[in-house]
């Protein structure tokens, strides 16, 4: 149900932003906002507790956010307060970026690997993301994770290439394990 409320409030946004010609604005209000209640875990606790009627709740809106954020993005934190729906704001506000990363042609892409990569080798494991995968820039994340041993795991959107050597390992384990050999019998 979660995930519903996201997206169809996300692409509803999104939807607005696309037909007002202001997506640059109100993602960048959008994630001002998210800064700002990361930063104030209180206000989503007096947001989403359930002894604050929604007309206090929104006053409270009012008072915090009025004049300094849009009226769509008023409009959107109401709708949620209103609908008792304000606890999924920040995965709104996810769907929200997936759409306008998706509108602007930028991947996301996670690099982990065993060991940190130069900058050299980042800028051509990037470029190479590029050239396969069309999009015009891509998000980078880089991790890194010493189980891997070597090589890395790449991941772009819902794709996934793993050429870790824990993972080659770990095949080659369970090919071993399907092989039984008779007693004294050699392979041939």
């Amino acid at each position: 149900m979660a995930k519903l409320v996201s997206k169809t409030y996300g692409d509803a946004f999104f939807q607005l932003a696309v037909e007002t010609g202001r997506v640059e604005e109100l993602l960048s209000e959008v994630n001002a906002v998210s800064e700002l209640l990361a930063q104030n875990d209180g206000f989503m606790k007096l947001m989403n507790h359930p002894q604050i009627s929604k007309e206090e709740k929104k006053e409270i809106l009012e008072r915090v956010f009025q004049g300094r954020i849009s009226d769509g993005l008023m409009g959107l934190l109401a709708l949620l307060t209103a609908r008792n729906h304000f606890q999924e704001l920040e995965s709104v506000f996810r769907c929200f970026r997936e759409q306008v990363r998706e509108y602007k042609n930028i991947g996301a892409a996670c690099v982990t690997s065993a060991l940190p990569l130069r900058e050299a080798q980042r800028e051509r494991i990037e470029k190479r993301l590029l050239e396969t995968t069309g999009y015009a820039s891509l998000e980078m994340r880089w991790e890194v994770e010493p189980g891997l041993i070597g090589g890395m795991v790449i991941r772009v959107g819902d794709r996934v290439v793993d050429s870790s050597i824990r993972t080659r390992l770990s095949s080659l384990a369970r090919e071993l394990s399907k092989i039984q050999l008779k007693a004294g019998e050699c392979p041939p």
